[in-house]
């Protein structure tokens, strides 16, 4: 049943809202995923501060129009069903969840995305995806600062060792 000229608006409206709001999008297509398989995605895109939307690329495309008209213009390029991942908290995190379930589940693809208010490429989402979290890089920046310190006070401790040694030898 087609769907009337007020629920096309309603549609449209909360797509506006969603898009104003977003950090990041992420566009897929979910062509063959089950129901089960979508509820997964749904779920763990929640735990990310993220939503997934499916839309009609008309509506999608017209509400997108609003925010930037080069970002509508590049929804003709996607090629399937459109589903849109919204992400309102970190700007990482739902590459990152995109990216683990697509490589689980063969039948969503990644098709682009939108990341600081421009058009990125399947293989840029990607590379997004494989970035370290924030956690991992401030631990690597604490053991790279940490190193130094703890090799000297280990080179200190080894000629301390060593002048024990000598001593029992000597003994």
């Amino acid at each position: 049943m087609p769907l009337s000229r007020e629920q096309k608006q309603k549609i449209v409206q909360d797509l506006k809202e969603k898009i104003e709001r977003q950090k990041t999008m992420i566009f897929v297509d979910f062509s063959g995923l089950g129901v089960k398989e979508l509820l997964e995605l749904r779920k763990n895109l929640k735990q990310s501060d993220s939503l997934f939307k499916v839309s009609k690329k008309t509506l999608f495309k017209r509400a997108l129009q609003s925010f930037d008209e080069s970002l509508a213009s590049c929804i003709d390029q996607l090629k399937g069903e459109l589903g849109v991942v919204f992400g309102f908290g970190d700007e990482i995190s739902p590459a990152k969840v995109v990216h683990r379930f697509s490589s689980e589940h063969n039948n969503l693809k990644i098709l682009g995305g939108v990341f600081e208010n421009k058009f990125i490429t399947k293989e840029d989402v990607i590379a997004l995806a494989k970035i370290p979290t924030r956690q991992e890089l401030l631990s690597r920046l604490v053991g790279s600062i940490s190193a130094p310190l703890s090799n000297f006070v280990n080179l200190l401790e080894n000629n301390i060792k060593g002048l024990l040694f000598v001593l029992r030898a000597i003994k």
